[in-house]
């Protein structure tokens, strides 16, 4: 399973890479909005990151940014989505999931311009992006389970019927808006592709009470080893 940062942040992304070896990131408008700068200028900001990295390449390290959402006309965001695709190679043009939306991912990835269908709420939704070949599709988790759903079958329900019809792989599932560790084991259990996720969880994930309990009991152990 591959990691993605879901951040516009140059130093969370910097930092989330050289730590953990994230694989890519996601970005939303609450994202750019967070890091302070103007969308074209945060977006370039990545950009410019990825050529330092030496990461050019979609296939590389894909960077999802999202039309903006007011548009809800397919050819709204094709044109918006050609003018954000011209800034780095690296980027997937995140679409929402509506009938348009579809539409205009579809169009897209006929002219070569790789897409992430985004906002996906139910497996039924996953299903059209899939057919017509977008790179990555996002069924949120969080914001699923905060109202009390639990996304386990949800994700699984994805996985299984992309296997059904040979779109696992093709099209890959980004499970979206993961908030903890259990969430992201929930998604490896279930085979999605991908998780993104705020550096913050990242980290969470990877504390737990016994391995700091672990590592007073050496250290204890340490200090009394003659010397």
């Amino acid at each position: 399973m591959k990691f993605f940062l879901d951040s516009a942040k140059l130093d969370e992304i910097d930092r989330a890479y050289h730590t953990f070896g994230i694989d890519g990131v996601t970005t939303n408008p609450r994202h750019i909005m967070d890091s302070g700068k103007t969308f074209m200028q945060a977006i370039t900001d990545i950009a410019d990151w990825v050529r330092r990295e030496g990461l050019e390449g979609i296939d590389k390290f894909p960077v999802s940014v999202e039309v903006d959402p007011y548009l809800e006309k397919a050819e709204d965001m094709v044109e918006m989505a050609r003018k954000i695709s011209s800034v780095s190679e690296n980027f997937a043009i995140k679409i929402p999931c509506t009938a348009d939306g579809v539409a205009a991912a579809r169009q897209l990835e006929k002219e070569g311009i790789r897409t992430n269908v985004t906002l996906i709420f139910s497996a039924s939704q996953a299903l059209l992006p899939a057919k017509n070949g977008s790179l990555f599709v996002s069924p949120f988790i969080g914001w699923k389970e905060a109202n009390g759903e639990d996304c386990r079958k949800y994700i699984s329900d994805i996985v299984q019927i992309y296997k059904n019809y040979g779109f696992y792989g093709k099209t890959q599932i980004i499970c979206a808006a993961v908030r903890t560790g259990k969430q992201i084991v929930d998604c490896a259990v279930a085979g999605a592709d991908i998780v993104t996720a705020g550096l913050a969880v990242y980290m969470d994930s990877m504390a737990h009470p016994y391995t700091r309990q672990g590592m007073d009991t050496f250290r204890k152990a340490w200090d009394n080893t003659a010397k």
